[in-house]
């Protein structure tokens, strides 16, 4: 019995040795890997960053935005959000060689930002475009900054054979007018007949990625007209001049216009004899007659200087260009001549010389061209016209490398 009792009490003593021996090593193992402490509010919170419009912190400003309408002036608006006198014709002055407040034109949008706690507005924003901005401070430092919106530039192809008008064709009015000015001294607008076919490559402007801004460069295209293809290719030489020119490298430029206006229709051509609509006989009209809207601009067709601008009872308004020692050019029955044209003033080709109207002998709204080669009037149709210079011959490989790929692509 006591033997019994012995191996019992060394079976227990066991026991608890064998326990506190897992119980120190336990407390070992985990003091190995001490606690991780809750570094969840020691951790600071990273501040949102500040919002911003046109590059200025908004966040304590009330932010008011409006379109300008008719009859609005910089005065007005920013009179009326509380500006003082004083202080308008003092941005207006300090501002004026970055941005003319007599500029703003109703219909685009500007934003007035207002401090929390003031009541005149600290800056005027004016959107002059999708792209372009004004921003001026009103108080403290007067400044005024331009600023363009971040812009994206994709490629577009179209091409479309001609059934009705270039315009309703393309149905782009922004598209049409560049090829109008492109091909404005090759191909006569006025003679575009069904069968005519067009294909361009131009670049469209995007802002922000999805709001379309307006298109860019015509890179190149192939108008087919009377079943002859004209192309016109956009380079720039290493000078950086830059212009159109056709597969060939010569300018699609020439020394003249095509026509006076950009778009109408030839009501009357050149002839030796035409019956006259007011005189009722028949006798010579030495010029050809374009229709179109009143006030529609006619431009000079060529770089000269006027030599006479005034008003006759046959003529009514004209305008009479010379050109060189060869040519002249006389622009008739204008509503009204431009500002500024009197003789010996200097014009550039395409520049706005007066106005579409019906005034001297003339039955509805039109200007009649007239063109004179050595003191004789001509049919100016019928002129061999010289060309603008071709590509200079130091350039001419590269002209040809570039035009490569967008020839093939316009010849398929």
């Amino acid at each position: 019995m006591k033997k019994k009792n012995i191996l019992l009490l060394l079976f227990i003593a066991l026991f608890v040795l064998i326990a506190a021996l897992v119980i120190i090593l336990s407390r070992n193992h985990v003091s190995e890997f001490p606690e991780t402490e809750d570094v969840s509010d020691s951790i600071a919170a990273v501040p949102a960053p500040n919002p911003k419009l046109y590059g200025i912190e908004i966040d304590t400003f009330k932010v008011v935005s409006d379109e300008v309408k008719a009859g609005d002036s910089f005065g007005n608006i920013t009179g009326k959000a509380g500006l003082q006198t004083s202080a308008i014709y003092k941005v207006a002055e300090t501002v004026k060689g970055v941005f003319d407040v007599t500029r703003i034109r109703a219909g685009n949008r500007f934003k007035l930002l207002t401090g929390e706690h003031s009541i005149q507005p600290s800056f005027f924003i004016y959107e002059e475009s999708l792209l372009k901005y004004y921003v001026v401070s009103l108080k403290d430092s007067v400044y005024a900054k331009v600023g363009e919106r971040t812009k994206t530039v994709k490629r577009r192809h179209v091409h479309n054979v001609i059934n009705n008008s270039l315009s309703q064709t393309l149905n782009n009015n922004a598209l049409t007018d560049e090829l109008s000015s492109i091909y404005a001294w090759t191909i006569d607008f006025f003679r575009i007949q069904k069968g005519d076919s067009v294909a361009v490559v131009y670049e469209e402007i995007y802002v922000d990625d999805t709001i379309f801004a307006g298109i860019g460069n015509v890179l190149y295209a192939r108008f087919d007209h009377f079943k002859e293809p004209y192309y016109a290719f956009r380079y720039t030489d290493q000078s950086g001049f830059t212009d159109y020119f056709d597969e060939t490298g010569h300018s699609l430029r020439k020394a003249f216009l095509k026509a006076p206006l950009k778009f109408s229709r030839i009501s009357s051509r050149y002839t030796m004899k035409r019956f006259h609509p007011v005189q009722k006989r028949w006798k010579a009209h030495l010029g050809t007659d374009y229709a179109a809207p009143k006030g529609t601009p006619i431009m000079s067709t060529a770089d000269g200087e006027v030599e006479k601008a005034g008003y006759t009872s046959g003529n009514g308004n004209y305008v009479k260009i010379k050109h060189n020692s060869v040519y002249s050019t006389q622009y008739l029955h204008m509503s009204k001549i431009a500002s500024g044209m009197k003789p010996r003033k200097r014009v550039k080709q395409g520049e706005i010389i007066g106005y579409v109207g019906s005034t001297g002998l003339a039955t509805g709204p039109h200007v009649c061209y007239r063109f004179w080669k050595n003191g004789k009037q001509v049919d100016p149709y019928r002129q061999k016209l010289p060309d603008a210079n071709p590509i200079k011959d130091e350039y001419k490989a590269d002209f040809f490398e570039s035009i490569k790929l967008p020839y093939q692509e316009l010849s398929n």
